[in-house]
């Protein structure tokens, strides 16, 4: 009877994920450094966009301590696309390059949140997004501290949303 209710339940879509990496490459280890190759993050200030599966968190729990993270919404996500997407060529993407992929910015922010499809999906987009330094600057504690204990650094939740907004 238990082995029908396991079948029976009905899976969660995987939560989508922003990972922003907030400390430079000074100092940092070799593995760490390779970590963050693997996440596409090689300089300050580069975010992004991930489905919460347990390789990424891995990935994520090694580079915590160079990295701010948390699950972003929908609007969110729009927003870092029509302002922050880029092509190959460093290009903007505009909503004719998406309309040749049958997408619009919100369908596409959608369908990201929904994980029905990866932003690698969209041929020539490139998979991470140029952000600024944030408006008002980061937390009282730093850039060196979690954002437990008021700085920049680990796991922030839905906060993220907002540091997005202030980099964009």
């Amino acid at each position: 009877m238990a082995e029908t209710k396991k079948k029976t339940e009905k899976k969660e879509a995987p939560k989508l994920m922003a990972v922003i990496r907030i400390r430079g490459g000074v100092g940092v280890t070799e593995k760490i450094e390779t970590t963050m190759e693997l996440l596409r993050l090689r300089r300050k200030h580069r975010c992004i966009i991930i489905t919460a599966n347990d390789n990424y968190m891995g990935m994520i729990s090694k580079v915590k301590d160079y990295c701010t993270f948390g699950e972003v919404d929908e609007a969110t996500v729009k927003e870092l696309i029509e302002k922050r997407g880029r092509v190959v060529g460093d290009n903007k993407l505009t909503t004719e390059y998406l309309k040749q992929h049958k997408l619009t910015s919100e369908t596409f922010a959608k369908k990201l949140v929904n994980s029905e499809i990866k932003i690698k999906d969209v041929e020539g987009m490139k998979q991470f997004f140029k952000l600024s330094p944030p408006k008002g600057g980061y937390e009282r504690g730093g850039i060196k501290k979690p954002y437990s204990m008021h700085g920049a650094l680990g796991y922030r939740g839905p906060e993220i949303n907002k540091l997005l907004r202030r980099m964009m």
